[in-house]
Formats: C-alpha cells, structure tokens, sequence
C-alpha cells in the first residue's frame, strides 16, 4: 500500500474485508460504486484520481507503420472503435499505370487526398483525385489507388471488408 498501510488497515478503514480488497486488488472482483466511494475516502482523495488511468493511452493512438513494397499504412483508430470501421492514413509510393492491378471486394470506399494526386483506376474509368478532394465509390467495381508522379498520402475509412482487402493483403499485392 502506498501510505504504509496493511491491507487489514484499509479494509478497517473503509469498512469492506480484506478479503475483497484482496480480489479487487488483483483483478478477481470488479469493484462496484458502493466500494469506490468508501476507499477513496479512507484514502483522501477522489473517486476520479482512484480510477484515472495512469498514462494516455486511453485516448491517445500511438500507430505504428505497417510497410509493403510502395506503400505504408497507419492504422489511427482502435480495433473496431467507430461503428465497426477502421480509420487509416496511406502512404503510397508512385508506380507505373501499367502496374496497377484492379480487384473487387463487398463494401465501400472512402478517402481523402492529404498530399499529392491519387490515380483512381475504377472500371474503365481513371480518375486523378488531389490533395484536398475525396472519393467514394463501390468495391464490387473493379478498383485500384496508386501515387500519380510523386508520394501520395491519403486518409481513408474502411469498413469490415475494405479492411480485409486493403490491410490484410500479401506484400506483393497492391490495391
């Protein structure tokens, strides 16, 4: 205990037993309200400090970059956390329109140019999308993103199966 009291001591002062101090202590009982109010009172303080987390990791995301050859993603949302989606930043390196392999997956596509111009290649159709502008369209329609010219970034929002099929592909597979 950090003011030196033993857990007999606590217990005594907030009225519960040692005994559940004990299985809340190591995470083996859930504490409830009624157990905060008096443990933060015997412990002089409030039942905000006894239950903030010690660092931000709570709220801030910390990405780490998830690399394959042209292009890095960081994953900024936590698993799931907004309606089922995943938010993400690309980056993608400029390749040759001849490269650009288009596939199709269930779902939807949304993003945003951040930096540079997307080569959007959708059916017959490619599209240049630049810094500032967004895009949304089908995946069942035939598709691929790559950097036009120079490194692009973009910030996207996939939902179950733009997931699987965007950050969940072999190294050597593009968009």
């Amino acid at each position: 205990m950090a003011r030196g009291w033993s857990l007999d001591t606590l217990a005594a002062r907030c009225f519960l037993s040692p005994s559940t101090l004990s299985r809340l202590e190591t995470g083996h009982r859930r504490i409830a309200l009624d157990q905060l109010v008096p443990i933060a009172r015997a412990l002089g303080t409030s039942i905000d400090q006894l239950v903030e987390p010690i660092d931000d990791t709570d709220v801030v995301i910390r990405p780490e970059p998830q690399q394959w050859p042209g292009r890095t993603t960081w994953i900024l949302s936590r698993d799931r956390a907004v309606n089922g989606v995943t938010v993400a930043k690309m980056r993608i390196e400029p390749t040759p329109p001849e490269s650009d392999r288009m596939r199709v997956h269930p779902g939807h596509d949304w993003f945003t140019v951040l930096s540079g111009t997307l080569r959007l290649r959708l059916g017959e159709r490619t599209i240049f999308v630049e810094s500032g502008d967004a895009a949304e369209f089908s995946t069942m329609i035939p598709h691929c993103l790559s950097a036009h010219e120079a490194t692009t970034e973009v910030l996207t929002i996939f939902d179950r199966e733009g997931e699987r099929a965007h950050l969940h592909t072999s190294a050597d597979e593009n968009d």
